[in-house]
């Protein structure tokens, strides 16, 4: 298997303001965006050409991945004149593929966080013989997910929508966002309109007796749609978590890119990243969170679980705590921030105006 379609033409409407100006693969996660971890770990696996299906701020990938051979890919983009779904965009990218009709094509989802078995999955696939073969993973709680239950062989029984009632949670086995499907079955899906995978494409093909094979893969997975998610994903890729060869250093605590600056006393732990050029000021702790390129941390500023855009400033005393800052927006000292607060890009808090405690 040397193909796959990567879906990455989202808007990310849960993750804003970090997707004002970025499209949410290019995000960075651990140092990186998000995008090079998932390329990272297919080529790993044996992927050699990849065609990314793009929509959203497209322009913004080619020319940071180009054609993909630094990371020893061959990359192919084709952009979405208007969205498509899942299925669309899929079938829009077909004509890049070069794989015979019986060959597998790996799909998958552009903010999923997993430490997938990607070749357990294509043997799967191939040893089965199925038309459609999906990962599947197990969660404690489905209700926000479609659930996926299967027979004693893994073979897909239906395809139940995010269940309201516990008579209607039948599994805990939900669709983890990653396919591969038989190149024949691409040319299938109905072409120049909005398709989704999940709620047209595979009940269809079930419904005409078509092979949907499951395989549950309960190893790391994290859907990163939104910034608490986002925040958390990069922390475990920097602790180790989460499996990724383009982590760029060793697994630990923290992880300091270069030309960023730490003072001596800031404490940083939890798996949190501080990007390029960014500054850290004395006496400073940060816990779990993504400090990305350009943003600065004033003295004394106490920062947990949180992501602080590009060009950001936190000043001196504030506490965040499950807080996104934008890109350009600019604290004062003495604020609390906490409990998923979102200030959105080149806003402007004055010193002390925002609390969840006195003054004292």
């Amino acid at each position: 298997m040397t193909e796959a379609i990567l879906l990455v033409g989202g808007k990310g409407t849960r993750l804003r303001p970090l997707t004002v100006h970025t499209p949410k693969p290019m995000v960075r996660a651990a140092g990186v965006p998000f995008l090079t971890h998932q390329l990272a770990r297919a080529r790993a696996a044996g992927v050699d050409h990849i065609v990314l299906a793009t929509s959203y701020l497209a322009e913004v990938f080619e020319p940071h991945f180009g054609d993909g051979s630094s990371l020893g890919l061959h990359l192919e983009y084709v952009t979405e004149e208007e969205p498509l779904g899942t299925g669309g965009a899929i079938r829009n990218v077909a004509a890049r593929l070069h794989s015979a009709p019986d060959d597998p094509v790996l799909v998958f989802n552009g903010d999923i966080l997993t430490g997938l078995d990607i070749g357990a999955l294509v043997r799967t696939h191939e040893e089965t013989r199925a038309d459609v073969s999906l990962h599947l993973t197990r969660v404690t709680d489905p209700r926000a997910y479609g659930l996926v239950p299967t027979d004693d062989t893994g073979r897909v029984l239906a395809f139940l929508e995010k269940p309201q009632t516990p008579e209607e949670i039948v599994t805990d086995q939900i669709n983890a966002g990653a396919y591969v499907f038989r190149r024949s079955v691409i040319d299938t899906i109905p072409q120049g309109r909005p398709v989704s995978v999940e709620r047209e494409t595979f009940p269809e093909l079930l419904a005409a007796g078509a092979h949907l094979q499951g395989m549950v893969d309960s190893t790391y997975w994290l859907d990163l749609g939104t910034p608490a998610a986002f925040v958390r994903g990069s922390a475990d890729l920097v602790l180790g978590r989460a499996p990724s060869p383009a982590v760029p250093g060793r697994c630990g605590d923290r992880l300091i890119l270069p030309t960023a600056r730490v003072a001596a006393d800031a404490k940083l732990t939890g798996g949190t990243v501080v990007g390029e050029g960014a500054y850290v000021a004395e006496g400073a702790r940060v816990s779990g969170s993504t400090i990305l390129p350009g943003a600065v941390i004033e003295p004394g500023a106490v920062i947990t679980d949180s992501l602080i855009g590009t060009r950001a400033r936190v000043g001196e005393r504030s506490v965040l705590t499950g807080t996104v800052i934008g890109d350009g927006a600019i604290i004062g000292p003495d604020n609390e921030l906490r409990d998923g607060m979102r200030i959105w890009c080149d806003a402007k808090i004055p010193a002390g105006a925002v609390r969840f405690s006195s003054d004292q």
